[in-house]
């Protein structure tokens, strides 16, 4: 990962490595997130620690 990729599953807190792991900018504040493959295809919730936004 990068030194701008955040490192840890904003939906349950895991390492992101592997297949499937991604990271993004809030949609609402531009904070910096990232999802693991399992949570993205599990469509968990996530809410961003910096304004509370809730995502799909």
């Amino acid at each position: 990962m990068t030194s701008n990729e955040v490192e840890y599953c904003v939906s349950c807190n895991v390492r992101l490595s592997g297949e499937g792991a991604v990271s993004f900018k809030c949609p609402s504040c531009g904070a910096d997130m990232g999802r693991c493959g399992k949570c993205r295809q599990q469509s968990n919730a996530y809410v961003c620690k910096k304004c509370g936004f809730q995502g799909p």
